[in-house]
């Protein structure tokens, strides 16, 4: 039997036991209890009463009720039945002590077996498990929940409703408070300024050792102290005046880009000149971006507010300009209002290629007919499409290619790059058509038959609105069926062409005897290559023309075209013409 109460093996209080339901405390009572190894009952003998064991830590009386309470000994022992828990807080609980007997208890925390108590006991470092209890069918109090405020006293918000406080000797001793900071010989010196290093760890051996008093064996003398203070302080004050610095020069840039003057080059520039391209739409800020990127201007911002400054600013129209670099915002904008500085080449539709040389030469302030040579010469270096030049009577290979546009040409540049920039948009315009299936769905040879067809349409053609039809008329020419022209154009255009004039007066006895492959009076069937570099209205209307049956077109005031189906509503045209023309 341990000396807090009965050990495993241990029997339930004997009926007759002196204590057994007489709710008192005796504590010169004898207890017998069950050997833990077997055997015969140990008898204990009557114990004197012991000074209080543990201090004073509390003077209030523990009731017990019913058979098998756990008894304490004026507040000193406590003898604890096996299997017998005690729980407390909320009210009574209601437990079996194995002889039918309840245990009613109103203390604190729960008290297991082999003398372990929780929740305000002390812990003897035993647990026994625990047994099962069964109930005495003779107990008149067998399986039913204790009343509150009724037959049973009720403890609960009494001070014996609270355990005891842990023994002294039971208690741990708790580590005397550590200050945050060491005051130091200088009393308020804090461990700041007081400084750092390997020593600091030296602060860690205080619990062990005590704090180290003024003048102690771990204490650091007062020059060290000193220095380490000063150390700070530098550092301190280095880190306030980045702070500073860096305040004032956010600042300074904040201001300078909301409230100073954009940056802006001065003068007019320098020699180099580059050549930038305004698009159709482009307002101040997309001008000014499209100049900054180029070099000319340092700033958008400079370059708005030139523009918004002039009067005149807001005319600069869409085209390509030629501009020296580093220029001023102001500069910028002047040179760009001067028709001088426009270094726009523009191709119209229908233009032949020998007008187009000219004018890259005109441009470029080149020799004339220096282009001209460098396109038969250079040709093949300019990116044509293999379907192109396919035959041996096309008289220029670039016919057809140098699409209408508006193309940057300035002096400096070379011909070949402008033919070849020309060349280039071509190509990305025709293949919108899907030119070879198109050829084959009109019954013609190949993709630059469509393009002859084109610039046929583009040369007869007055207005957008004659074009449909006047490609009818082509492909209606064209047909073995046509049994009134025999399959020929008889096109003034063509014979022009290869007379490099414009005429509208050409005597029939010159036309439909003259021999070229490009005289359409007089060889049938379309020219070698293409006339002129027809636009995007005349290829639309070739690869989709007009369905109706129109074969013949006059136009008798030069301002619309009279188009007709058959050869006599075509001659009575034809006299209505002569008429007028007499008449002026």
């Amino acid at each position: 039997m341990t000396e807090y109460g009965r050990g495993p093996g241990s029997e339930p209080w004997h009926p007759e036991d002196p204590l057994y339901g007489d709710g008192g405390w005796g504590g010169q009572e004898a207890h017998v209890a069950q050997s833990p190894y077997g055997g015969q009952p140990q008898h204990y003998p009557q114990q004197p009463q012991q000074p209080q064991q543990y201090g004073d830590w509390g003077t209030g009386q523990q009731g017990g009720y019913d058979q098998g309470q756990q008894q304490y000994d004026q507040g000193q022992q406590q003898h604890y039945v096996q299997g017998q828990q005690q729980y407390g807080g909320q009210g009574p609980q209601q437990y079996n002590n194995g002889q039918g007997g309840q245990g009613y208890h109103d203390q604190g925390g729960p008290q297991y077996n082999g003398g372990q108590q929780y929740n305000g006991g002390w812990d003897t470092g035993q647990q026994q498990p625990q047994v099962p209890y069964g109930v005495d069918p003779n107990d008149p109090y067998g399986n039913q929940s204790p009343a509150y405020g009724g037959q049973q006293p009720d403890y609960y918000g009494t001070p014996d409703a609270y355990p005891p406080p842990e023994p002294p000797g039971r208690r741990r001793a708790e580590p005397e408070p550590r200050p945050d900071w060491d005051p130091g010989p200088d009393q308020g010196e804090h461990a700041f300024f007081a400084g750092g290093g390997d020593d600091d760890d030296d602060d860690f051996d205080d619990e062990t050792k005590g704090r180290r008093g003024k003048g102690g064996k771990g204490s650091k003398g007062k020059g060290e102290k000193k220095r380490r203070s000063g150390c700070a302080c530098l550092v301190v004050t280095l880190v306030f005046a980045g702070v500073v610095g860096g305040v004032g020069y956010f600042g300074y840039q904040f201001y300078q880009d909301r409230f100073g003057a954009a940056p802006d080059y001065a003068g007019d520039g320098t020699s180099s000149q580059v050549t930038v391209e305004i698009s159709k739409g482009m307002g101040g800020y997309a001008i000014g971006q499209k100049l900054k990127d180029a070099g000319v201007v340092k700033s958008v911002d400079a370059f708005v507010s030139a523009q918004q400054q002039n009067p005149d600013g807001q005319k600069i129209q869409a085209g390509v300009y030629l501009l020296n670099k580093q220029m001023s915002a102001e500069s910028a904008v002047t040179l760009m209002l001067d028709p001088k500085s426009q270094n726009n080449l523009v191709v119209a539709p229908g233009q032949r290629n020998v007008v187009v040389y000219a004018a890259i030469d005109k441009q470029l302030e080149l020799p004339k007919g220096t282009t001209k040579e460098v396109a038969e010469k250079k040709y093949e270096s300019l990116g044509l499409p293999d379907w192109a030049n396919n035959e041996s009577d096309i008289k220029d290979p670039l016919e057809g290619f140098l699409y209408p546009a508006t193309y940057p040409a300035a002096k400096g540049m070379k011909p070949e790059a402008v033919l070849k920039e020309m060349v280039t948009q071509a190509k990305k315009e025709y293949a919108k058509y899907n030119l070879e299936a198109k050829a084959k769905e009109l019954n013609l040879n190949d993709p630059l038959q469509v393009i002859t067809v084109a610039s046929l349409v583009q040369a007869e053609g007055i207005t957008h609105d004659d074009f449909k039809k006047m490609a009818a008329v082509v492909y209606n020419r064209l047909k073995s069926t046509n049994d009134v022209t025999n399959q020929k154009l008889e096109f003034d255009s063509t014979y022009n062409y290869l007379k490099g004039q414009s005429k509208i007066d050409i005597a029939t006895s010159e036309i439909r005897n003259y021999d070229d492959p490009y005289n359409t009076y007089f060889y049938k069937g379309l020219p070698p290559g293409p006339i002129g570099n027809p636009g995007g209205d005349a290829m639309r209307a070739a690869v989709k023309p007009d369905g109706g049956g129109w074969m013949f077109f006059i136009s008798i005031d030069g301002k619309k075209t009279d188009f007709t189906k058959t050869l006599s509503e075509h001659d009575k045209l034809v006299q209505e013409f002569n008429e007028r023309r007499n008449k002026d």
